[in-house]
């Protein structure tokens, strides 16, 4: 069975040492940490390192760096840095920069200040962003050309961005080192209307195995056990589980039920 780690968004209004005592309570096999550059110091990094030496978990990924027209790198690699410091494997991006070229060099640079830290980059699409679907992102992935780049496929991104499942199989498997998974409703936002498109990534989201997604096509093209990301946002879920642990327990619980079918 894959092994899976807690998404910082199924607790999104909780701390990254809070995410890993829930991710550990849960059962999960990793975490992933949210950070933001200018509120994480020294103490910060003990706290999370203390967490995790309690725990015994690792971290699976932290994000997000958020590539933009004038955005400073440096603010990035920071975040590689502070990955580095906890042990992170990899770094999510995601590009709001129109111009390809522009998000390629981004990813290069990122990839260079990675190496020698054990982090991979990886790019992940979606209508929300300027790479807005599976092509975008391998002609990007092809333009950076670094053994860290990588590749990070949510199958709600997929379906709502119109990539059909059977693209999965033009994937060069190295540039996956991990993938996202979450179950989605049937009904797909307007790609222009940007605040439906936000709402449907960050409020309606559920359970694998009970929403429409076609996650056991998703699962068949993903390299046997590869680590997931369950980035399961969801208002419901947050309303319905106030407790980080108990939410965290709900989302490992349907996770699993639903991997014992695939």
């Amino acid at each position: 069975m894959n092994p899976i780690s807690l998404a910082s968004g199924v607790l999104p209004e909780f701390g990254a040492v809070e995410v890993v005592r829930a991710a550990a309570a849960a059962g999960f096999d990793a975490a992933g940490l949210w950070v933001e550059p200018a509120d994480w110091n020294a103490a910060t990094t003990r706290a999370v390192r203390g967490a995790l030496a309690e725990t015994g978990l690792p971290v699976l990924d932290v994000e997000v760096a958020w590539l933009k027209p004038g955005a400073d790198i440096d603010d990035h690699r920071r975040l590689i840095d502070i990955g580095a410091e906890v042990g992170a494997r990899n770094l999510l991006c995601v590009s709001s920069d129109p111009d390809m070229g522009e998000t390629a060099a981004w990813l290069a640079a990122l990839c260079r200040h990675a190496e020698g830290s054990g982090i991979r980059i990886a790019l992940e699409f979606g209508v929300f962003t300027e790479v807005r679907n599976l092509a975008s992102a391998l002609a990007v992935l092809d333009a950076v050309a670094h053994p860290l780049r990588a590749l990070l496929l949510d199958p709600i991104h997929i379906d709502r961005s119109g990539t059909p499942m059977a693209a999965l199989a033009e994937i060069d498997p190295t540039l996956l080192a991990y993938a996202q998974v979450c179950d989605a409703r049937a009904e797909r936002p307007d790609p222009a209307d940007f605040d439906a498109v936000i709402v449907d990534a960050i409020d309606l989201r559920e359970q694998c195995g009970e929403g429409a997604l076609d996650l056991a096509a998703f699962h068949r093209a993903l390299p046997a056990g590869l680590p997931l990301s369950v980035e399961l946002r969801s208002l419901a879920l947050r309303e319905r589980h106030a407790e980080p642990a108990a939410r965290a327990a709900a989302v490992a619980t349907a996770t699993r039920r639903w991997l014992e079918t695939v």
